[in-house]
């Protein structure tokens, strides 16, 4: 099992984010067979067949979504790379999102790769894109920086 170098895994992971946007079935090339990913509210999961779950799902919830990894900043370390970056979008229901403008849009992911391929994905960020959990705006929305 050969490491793959930092480039390749930055290429792979900005691919990554690229058919997410596009919501093309060919991200699951990306990934090895017996892959985890985790999402909040969906959990800890193997497999192609639940990357494409977690993907439908969210499909029912997120209309458009870009993720514009020019200023996003990566992490790699041996087999793994860190990846903090921002996206905007509409949800299905049409509110828009945007990093910095609204409270959701920022994120964390985790990548691990092997062969060449991504063997594990953690996506650390809050799903709530419409902002409609008010009750957990503890501190309010005015006044805030997103």
């Amino acid at each position: 099992m050969a490491e793959i170098d930092d480039q390749t895994k930055i290429a792979l992971a900005r691919d990554y984010f690229r058919l997410v946007d596009a919501g093309d079935p060919a991200l699951l090339d990306l990934f090895t067979e017996d892959a985890q990913i985790y999402f909040p509210k969906f959990g800890l999961a193997k497999g192609k067949a639940k990357i494409a779950e977690l993907a439908a799902g969210l499909g029912k919830e997120i209309r458009e979504a870009k993720h514009d990894t020019s200023d996003y900043l990566f992490l790699p370390l041996g087999r793994h790379l860190a990846v903090e970056g921002t996206t905007t979008g509409v949800t299905t229901g049409g509110v828009q999102w945007a990093a910095g403008e609204s409270p959701a849009g920022r994120f964390c992911n985790m990548f691990e790769f092997r062969d060449a391929k991504i063997c594990r994905v953690h996506v650390y960020l809050d799903p709530d894109y419409g902002g409609q959990d008010e009750a957990r705006f503890h501190w309010g929305r005015d006044d805030r920086q997103w």
